[in-house]
């Protein structure tokens, strides 16, 4: 079943994330489906930690600007989506490559969203699991 109640596609989200974090930090979206969204963001100089490794909190960047994404196109033109919660378990270190993340809905409600986001290193290996929770604001 499509969610999307506004227009979307990656050539719509990479025109509205044009000079913020999310291209600063190379994601590029990939795939809208009727439940879904996905996008990538490589692992080099500009998203490692001083180990280097992808720095968890570009997981985060990625997994947020999923959950958000999805959320905002999945409610009404004129109501707005901010984030509530997010967390994030890191379970395996990248060094290279790129990761890439799907965001899914957990939960659609009338005030409330949850997205859940997996993201996976080139391998396919889970690198990181996050959810994100969503609050949904009336028009003023």
């Amino acid at each position: 079943m499509r969610i999307w109640q506004q227009p979307i596609s990656t050539e719509i989200l990479t025109r509205i994330s044009q000079n913020t974090a999310v291209a600063h930090l190379g994601i590029e979206f990939l795939e809208v489906g009727d439940d879904f969204l996905s996008a990538r963001v490589p692992v080099d100089h500009r998203t490692h930690q001083p180990f280097g490794l992808l720095h968890g909190g570009v997981s985060v960047v990625l997994a947020e600007t999923l959950g958000s994404c999805g959320a905002g196109f999945a409610i009404p033109e004129g109501y707005s989506a901010v984030g509530l919660d997010i967390n994030a378990n890191h379970l395996k270190g990248v060094k290279s490559g790129w990761v890439t993340g799907v965001a899914r809905p957990v939960h659609l409600g009338r005030s409330t969203h949850v997205w859940q986001i997996d993201l996976r290193n080139d391998a396919g290996e889970l690198s990181c699991v996050s959810r994100i929770t969503m609050a949904i604001l009336s028009p003023r």
